[in-house]
This record gives structure tokens, C-alpha cells and sequence, in this order.
């Protein structure tokens, strides 16, 4: 059967399928890829396009490995570069699909390239080709960001390892968007709950100063109804105004940019506690801690989070004054806090349930409160790089877990 010629396009952002004698891999002939109509009428296996960029200083090599991908079911433009600062200079000014690149090369090593790409900030798969190269090596440099090798006398594994290669950035990129996008909607919430919650302060103070002054000036002077009508007239707009207070509150967690240094914990702790001193001294509560260590943090954000989990047990105790325990130990590179108390206890369907916002499982007459700070404390944690638990029995108290990063992410220092 004979084929239209195939042209060489030198300009376009990824690798595309085109006419080719090579039978080519279906899982990269997807959407968006244009397949020539006039191979699709003539029944012609399709060819993916690659843009390649050759770190190779032996053009007989350089014509084997293009033949490779050609019989693999690929057509390859390309590039060469035989000094790192050939490469540097090409990776900046061209899109490549694909590095293949000689391990050995007489004035630099090609797994040089995979450093420069991460320097550069460039997602480029780098394959590489050896005339020998150990195990033990080539685990190293795929450790080290290499995507694959292929040996010289094994070029047949080339395709495949391209195609590979190409397949994993593929699915790097469209994850790195849904984060991003992921990103940029919780950002947009977050803002709408801050602007929603701050705008709504105002009327609603002013709907509850009034039905309040309602309540004072015509209380007894109207039938029973009236009274009644305001007495929950009142009730409900103090209680907007609590839950817009508290979702403003929940939103301001993290928005403050505060810079994460060092923190004694021991310190935050004790703060925590005169914050909570008139609870305490109401309920009779006693609080025994033992020694918290140091953590990169902020700050502020620990102070509220030790403050809501003591405020938590001291509000949800049983009949006898509460104790609180609270200790930390290392856990590989994190350290596990706990906060134990002996309250009335979560039943054990309920352990996700109470960090969720506004979800309450007693009623307001049993315990005040909007349940807003349990989900605080784990928007805290999770902001902090760990993660928060509840572990109970109901009627013998519960503890609650969270891990937080033991190392410094920017100096790797404890």
C-alpha cells in the first residue's frame, strides 16, 4: 500500500498523530490529536508527532534513535545540544516533548539535564541511553528524576519508554490543574464566606438591636402572640448574628500570612490557659500537661487551636469537675499530640461528624454553640501540614489526636 509523503512540522505544543508506515501506540492518539484525513481515508495506521531534543554528541547515534521511534510509531523532529549550555539555551527557547539524553558525554554527564530542567522550572520527561549502564546506576538516576533508560543495543524498548514517558507528564499536568483549580475554588469560597459573613455584621446588628428595642419598649403591652413573636424575633436574630460571627471567624483561619517560626508550645499552652482561666476556675477543671516540644508554626493559630480543644472538653464535661491531659511524642518526622479529658464522651459514628462546621449533636438547651470550633481546630491542623482524630468511649471521655510536621519544610531542621 502506498502512503502520502509525511511532512516534518517544526512548530506545535505536543506530540500529534500523522500518516506513518509504524503501527503507534492507541493510548496516545487521543483527543485532542488530529489524525491527516487523508490517512484516515486510506485505512493508514496513524503516527504520534514528538518533538525531541537530543543530548548526543554522535550523529550515527542520533539517526539510530530517530529510526527507533520511527519504527515505534513515531515522527520526531528534533534538536541537538552537546554542552549543557547548548541545552540551557534550547530548553528556554523551544518546547520539547521529550529529552534523550547520552549518559556519558566527554565535558558533561547527561543527567545533568534533569537538574537543570527542575532549576529551570521545566517539566520535560528525560529518557536516558547508555552504551552500558549498571542497575544499581540507573535506579540511582531514575531516583534522581530520570523518566527512564534504554541501552544502545536495546533499542527497541525506546518507543516504549518514550511513550511511557510522554503518557506520565501527560497525567502530571492534568493533576497540577485540578489542583490548581481545586486551589482557586477554595480560594473563591473562602472569600465569598469572608465578605458574606463581614457585609451581613452590619444589617444584622441593626435587625437585632431593634427587635430588641422592641422587646423592651411594647413587652406586656401587646396580646401573648406579640410577645411571643418577638421574644423569637430576638432569639433568631442573635443567633444569626452568632453564626455569622463564627463563619467569619472560620474563614479568618490562615488569612493572616503570619510568618511560621519557631514556637514553644509549652508557652502556647500556657496563653491558651489564661485565656480560659474564668472557665476554668468555673468549672473546676483541672489541666495536667506534659513537655510539648518546639514547632515551626504560627503561632496564633496554635494558641487557638490548644484553646478550642480545652474549651471543648471543659464545655462537654460530665458530672465531676473535668481533667485534661495533654502530652506529645515524636512520631517519625511528626509529632502526635493528644488532648484527653473525661467528658460525656462521642459515640463512634459521630468521630468524623463533629469537625464538620455548624454540625451539632446536642441541642442548644443541652450546650451552647454553633459547633464552629472543633472545625476551626481541624482547618488549623490541616493548614499546618497534619491531621486530627477523635478517639472516645461514650460516658468515659475522649481524646483527641492531631500530628503537625516536626521539621522545619524549608531548613529540614527540627
Amino acid at each position: 500500500m502506498s502512503t502520502s509523503p509525511i511532512e516534518f512540522v517544526n512548530d506545535f505544543a505536543g506530540p500529534q498523530p500523522l500518516a506513518c508506515e509504524a503501527q503507534a501506540d492507541s493510548a496516545l492518539l487521543e483527543k485532542p490529536f488530529n489524525v491527516d484525513p487523508e490517512a484516515a481515508s486510506q485505512n493508514v495506521p496513524a503516527c504520534t508527532r514528538l518533538r525531541v531534543l537530543f543530548v548526543e554528541d554522535d550523529p550515527s547515534d542520533i539517526d539510530l534513535l530517530t529510526l527507533a521511534l520511527r519504527k515505534g510509531g513515531f515522527e520526531a523532529t528534533h534538536e541537538v545540544a552537546e554542552t549543557a549550555e547548548a541545552f540551557v539555551a534550547q530548553i528556554q527557547r523551544d518546547p520539547y516533548d521529550v529529552i534523550l539524553a547520552d549518559y556519558n558525554l566527554p565535558s558533561w554527564n547527561g543527567m545533568a539535564t534533569v537538574e537543570i530542567l527542575r532549576r529551570e522550572g521545566l517539566d520535560i520527561p528525560v529518557v536516558l541511553v547508555s552504551g552500558a549502564l549498571g542497575e544499581t546506576r540507573a535506579v540511582e538516576c531514575i531516583k534522581q528524576g530520570a523518566a527512564d533508560y534504554v541501552l544502545k543495543d536495546q533499542l527497541l524498548r525506546l518507543p516504549e519508554a518514550v511513550r511511557r514517558a510522554v503518557r506520565e507528564k501527560k497525567l502530571r499536568e492534568e493533576h497540577r490543574r485540578s489542583l490548581e483549580e481545586l486551589a482557586r475554588s477554595n480560594r473563591d469560597l473562602e472569600q465569598f464566606a469572608y465578605v458574606a459573613s463581614h457585609d451581613l455584621q452590619e444589617p444584622l446588628r441593626m435587625v437585632a438591636a431593634y427587635t430588641q428595642l422592641l422587646a423592651e419598649r411594647y413587652q406586656g403591652k401587646l396580646d401573648e402572640n406579640a410577645d411571643k413573636y418577638i421574644r423569637y424575633a430576638v432569639d433568631g436574630a442573635l443567633r444569626m448574628q452568632r453564626l455569622v460571627q463564627d463563619l467569619l471567624a472560620f474563614s479568618r483561619v490562615g488569612r493572616s500570612g503570619a510568618e511560621r517560626r519557631q514556637v514553644d508550645c509549652n508557652s502556647v499552652l500556657a496563653v491558651a490557659l489564661q485565656n480560659l482561666q474564668a472557665a476554668i476556675e468555673e468549672s473546676g477543671a483541672s489541666v495536667e500537661a506534659g513537655q510539648l516540644p518546639w514547632l515551626v508554626a504560627d503561632g496564633t493559630q496554635l494558641i487557638q487551636l490548644f484553646q478550642n480543644l480545652v474549651a471543648n472538653a471543659i464545655k462537654f464535661r460530665g458530672a465531676e469537675p473535668p481533667l485534661i491531659r495533654i502530652n506529645a511524642e515524636r512520631s517519625g518526622r511528626e509529632w502526635r499530640f493528644s488532648f484527653a479529658d473525661s467528658g460525656i464522651g462521642i459515640a463512634p459514628e459521630h468521630a468524623e461528624l463533629v469537625f464538620v462546621i455548624f454540625k451539632r449533636l446536642h441541642t442548644r438547651s443541652e450546650y451552647p454553640g454553633n459547633g464552629i470550633g472543633l472545625s476551626i481546630c481541624k482547618k488549623i491542623v490541616e493548614q499546618l501540614g497534619g491531621r486530627i482524630w477523635v478517639e472516645s468511649v461514650p460516658g468515659r471521655g475522649c481524646t483527641f489526636f492531631f500530628t503537625l510536621p516536626g521539621k522545619d519544610p524549608e531548613t529540614g531542621h527540627d
